[in-house]
């Protein structure tokens, strides 16, 4: 009953100018990330209301030649029926699909994916999630398939996925509070997104 979330929110996505202007411009080319590590599961990420740290995202990817010139595209959105991991119902469906994936790759003799440090990362905050991502993605095919065997079940595909992100180091001594927390959205339908705009500076 309180799981699907229509309500308008805006959210900013770090990218390169070149796919800043295209996205202004072409609005249905919205490029997917199915990377191995996307915390989130596969889909187009943007940082909730977080304009600062879309654009230090962007500008550390410059920093390491992996785009030309940082920018951020504002994103106007809605949840829907959000994988939300911030919510103890969708903490506790994770962890259950996590034991039977478990399963699943001890019967066929595979070790489960890790989340891993980047070697640069002083402060070991497991940037590389391809655990979190592996679950999140068995997860969704678990229920795709679900739907394909009986079309009269209640249970629904997800719009997003949405979760806190820590890392970057306490920040001031002995807080719990770290420095580049943030939220961060996976969204996996794209009809969530109902258009992007050129933020005001």
């Amino acid at each position: 009953m309180y799981s699907s979330r229509s309500n308008i929110l805006i959210g900013f996505h770090g990218c390169d100018e070149s796919a800043r202007d295209e996205l202004l411009t072409k609005p249905k080319n919205v490029k997917i990330s199915e990377k191995p590590f996307d915390w989130l599961g596969h889909g187009f990420y943007v940082w909730e209301n977080n304009y600062a740290r879309a654009l230090e995202w962007a500008k550390d990817k410059q920093k390491r030649g992996k785009i030309k010139k940082a920018s951020v595209i504002g994103v106007v959105f809605t949840l829907d029926y959000c994988l939300d991991l911030i919510d103890s119902e969708f903490i506790k469906m994770l962890s259950i699909y996590y034991d039977l994936m478990e399963k699943d790759f001890s019967f066929i003799g595979k070790d489960l994916p890790k989340n891993k440090d980047v070697k640069e990362d002083e402060h070991k905050d497991l940037l590389i999630r391809e655990l979190d991502c592996a679950v999140i993605q068995y997860l969704h095919q678990k229920i795709k398939e679900e739907i394909k065997k009986d079309k009269n079940t209640s249970i629904e595909e997800f719009d997003s996925a949405r979760g806190v992100f820590t890392e970057g180091g306490p920040a001031f001594p002995g807080a719990g509070v770290q420095k580049k927390s943030h939220i961060q959205i996976c969204i996996r339908n794209m009809n969530c997104i109902k258009g992007f705009f050129l933020p005001r500076k």
